[in-house]
C-alpha cells in the first residue's frame, strides 16, 4: 500500500488504503454537519416509519460507491507491472467484495428476521458498512477474515440503526 515505505506502518498499525484518516475525516465531519443541521423535518415526529424516498436511486448509488470501492482498494496497490502487484490487487479485490457482500446479506436476514419483510435499503447500508470495515486491512487478511470483517460490519451497523 501507500504507506509501506514507514510511517505509521512502523508502529504495528497496518492502514492499507489510507482508510483511517479517510474514514475518521468523513466521520467527524458528517458527526459536526449531522449536530449542526439536526435531524430531518419529521424524523421523530411519530410512531410510523421513516421511509427512503427513492429506493432505485438508493441502489444504484450503492453500486456506484461499490463500484468506486474498488479503485480505491486495489488502486492502493500503486501499480501491476508484478506479478505480486497483481496478486495483492486481486487479494484485494476478492476481499472487497467478499465483505461488502456479506455486510449485505446478513443486514439483509436480520432486517427479514426481526421485520418479517425484505430491506433492500437497509442491504444497502449494509454493503456500506461491509466496504468501510474491509478497507484498512483489505491487503492484509485472507478471504475468511474479509467475512468475518464484513460480518461485524454489518452487526455494527445494525446495531447502530436500532438505537
Amino acid at each position: 500500500g501507500w504507506l509501506s515505505g514507514g510511517g505509521i506502518n512502523d508502529t504495528g498499525f497496518m492502514d492499507f488504503a489510507g482508510s483511517g484518516i479517510v474514514h475518521m475525516c468523513g466521520g467527524v465531519g458528517a458527526l459536526i454537519g449531522a449536530v449542526v443541521v439536526g435531524p430531518r423535518k419529521g424524523r421523530f415526529d411519530g410512531e410510523e416509519s421513516f421511509d427512503p424516498h427513492s429506493l432505485p436511486m438508493i441502489i444504484l448509488g450503492t453500486f456506484i460507491l461499490w463500484f468506486g470501492w474498488y479503485g480505491f482498494n486495489c488502486g492502493s496497490t500503486l501499480g501491476m507491472g508484478s506479478a505480486a502487484q497483481g496478486t495483492m490487487a486481486a487479494q484485494v479485490a476478492m476481499n472487497t467484495t467478499l465483505a461488502a457482500a456479506t455486510g449485505g446479506l446478513v443486514v439483509l436476514v436480520l432486517r427479514y428476521a426481526l421485520y418479517r419483510k425484505y430491506d433492500i435499503s437497509g442491504m444497502c447500508n449494509g454493503i456500506l458498512a461491509g466496504l468501510v470495515s474491509i478497507t484498512a486491512p483489505c491487503g492484509n487478511v485472507e478471504c475468511g477474515s474479509a467475512v468475518l470483517i464484513g460480518l461485524i460490519g454489518a452487526l455494527v451497523y445494525q446495531g447502530s440503526s436500532m438505537l
